[in-house]
């Protein structure tokens, strides 16, 4: 069960499994321009999905999984959520991360539907993280089970630092 400060949640969408392919999706950056996963070339993608930026947990989320991935050239990070763009780029900026990439789902959740991470109580993205090869593949995953909680970072950071390099 995946529960909201101790709430119960419904999960809508997709849910993923480690081996599934990896659907192609829509979302925005902070510039507001429609951007796919297809966009991204690096050899891993790590989808990074938080409910808002605008919060500690999903904050620390997202710099901890940028700042201990970006020496990897290979790999790209997105983070995904349904803040706005100009509220994304704006915490960007805040957080003195110019260089992440954050894309926003909150037009049509099409993200959100093929994943499984739209909290249909709350229309906001369940805290998880995906792992992707590059074939887009996912070869690891994680849904958060209380989205107040953090992503077992030990074990994705470990995971990603195992992964063969180019």
């Amino acid at each position: 069960m995946k529960t909201f400060k101790g709430k119960p949640i419904t999960l809508l969408g997709e849910t993923k499994k480690v081996g599934d392919l990896a659907p192609d999706f829509h979302a925005l950056n902070t510039k507001s321009e429609v951007k796919s996963l297809s966009d991204y070339k690096s050899r891993y993608i790590i989808l990074n999905v938080v409910p808002s930026l605008d919060t500690t947990v999903c904050d620390m989320q997202a710099r901890t999984v940028n700042q201990e991935l970006a020496e990897r050239q290979d790999v790209t990070v997105l983070t995904i959520s349904n803040d706005l763009p100009f509220a994304q780029a704006r915490w960007c900026g805040n957080a003195g991360l110019p260089n992440i990439i954050t894309l926003s789902d909150h037009l049509d959740l099409d993200f959100a539907s093929k994943f499984g991470t739209n909290i249909k109580e709350l229309r906001l993205q369940a805290r998880s993280v995906f792992v992707l090869d590059e074939n887009r593949r996912i070869v690891y995953l994680e849904y958060v089970d209380e989205m107040s909680q953090h992503l077992k970072f030990d074990e994705l950071l470990s995971f990603v630092k195992k992964l063969p390099k180019e």
